[in-house]
């Protein structure tokens, strides 16, 4: 049904003496058409790549207007990045920046409150290695896609207790994050949430199970929580240093760390070192949490390898490189792991 409307706006849009569309930026003279025309063609593609569907041609000439302003963002954007980063069009180039806020991050991460009580962390001692990946030593689980749902707060606490499981145990689990959106009365489900309260919640249940037995679903449920299918628990969490030298030796040594960054630049990431300009991606409006599980250098460009939970097809095969070592992005803000004895 989507690529049949847009057929009809390019037939509407080519037809000799056809009237320019209201709102699609279409005036008189052939550059100008030609174009208008290219930008077009590049939004069926765009239909096509991620399947996108719209009910109507109303619709349809609505999310081209928005990909139409987003394809000029995104080229600010990648004119102040001081990385090697390439933004441009991604599965998210037809959405606002409020429909993107409000579907796919999470306003309560940048409210944070200071929460007394964890364990207190004992930095190493020795310095980290130039480089180190979890992917490579069999810690970290396939990308997985939170859809239209803000639970990135589940997808990144249920990754770092696979990979304290994993370290802890021998074996790679994955973990239920449907069963956080349900059944953490601490959160509010695909409404945000905050992974300190993700690890309470677990406890006090008893443990998480596995994907399989309790499948994502992408909204809230009635809480379907069996205790006898629970496949892994934790003991309790800690915080993790906000020094990125530190941060690197906890992770080398213990495992991937649950961090929130602001997400200002990854609607429109699609690969390599992103390095936003600070004052556009500063640290106090941290919106979207996700699980570091390596870095490494590109060259001579330090960077953060990221998990996140919009799926493969995103960015470099669902991660995230982030430049390391300035706070980039406020990603040493709020950074935590479970723990499991």
């Amino acid at each position: 049904m989507a690529m049949a409307v847009v057929y009809l706006l390019l037939l509407g849009f080519c037809t000799v003496g056809a009237a320019p569309r209201a709102g699609l930026g279409w005036g008189g003279g052939s550059e100008r058409q030609n174009r208008s025309l290219d930008l077009l063609r590049e939004f069926g593609k765009f239909v096509s790549d991620f399947g996108k569907e719209y009910g109507d041609e109303s619709e349809a000439q609505k999310r081209f207007g928005i990909f139409a302003e987003n394809r000029e963002k995104a080229r600010r954007v990648q004119e102040l990045d001081q990385g090697s980063a390439e933004y441009g069009i991604t599965k998210f180039s037809d959405l606002t920046e409020s429909e993107f806020r409000e579907w796919y991050l999470n306003p309560l991460l940048s409210q944070a409150p200071e929460r007394p009580g964890r364990r207190p962390l004992a930095s190493p001692a020795d310095p980290p290695p130039p480089a180190f990946d979890w992917r490579e030593h069999g810690a970290v689980s396939g990308v997985k896609d939170q859809g239209m749902c803000g639970s990135c707060w589940a997808f990144s606490v249920t990754g770092n207790i696979e990979g304290q499981w994993f370290l802890r145990r021998h074996s790679l689990l994955s973990l239920s994050e449907q069963e956080l959106v349900d059944c953490d009365g601490l959160d509010l489900a695909c409404g945000g949430g905050l992974p300190d309260n993700a690890y309470h919640a677990i406890e006090k249940l008893g443990g998480l199970e596995t994907e399989t037995d309790y499948s994502y679903k992408g909204y809230k449920q009635s809480c379907g929580f069996t205790p006898n299918k629970v496949a892994a628990y934790i003991n309790s969490s800690l915080e993790i240093s906000q020094d990125e030298t530190e941060m690197a030796a906890w992770l080398a040594q213990n495992g991937p760390i649950s961090i929130a960054l602001n997400a200002f630049a990854m609607q429109f990431y699609r690969r390599g070192i992103s390095h936003p300009f600070r004052l556009l991606c500063n640290r106090w409006m941290i919106d979207h949490a996700v699980l570091l599980v390596g870095y490494g250098k590109r060259g001579s460009t330090p960077f953060w390898a990221i998990k996140n939970s919009w799926g493969e097809n995103w960015g470099e095969q669902g991660y995230y490189y982030v430049y390391r070592g300035a706070g980039v992005c406020g990603l040493n803000t709020m950074c935590s792991s479970a723990v499991v004895e």
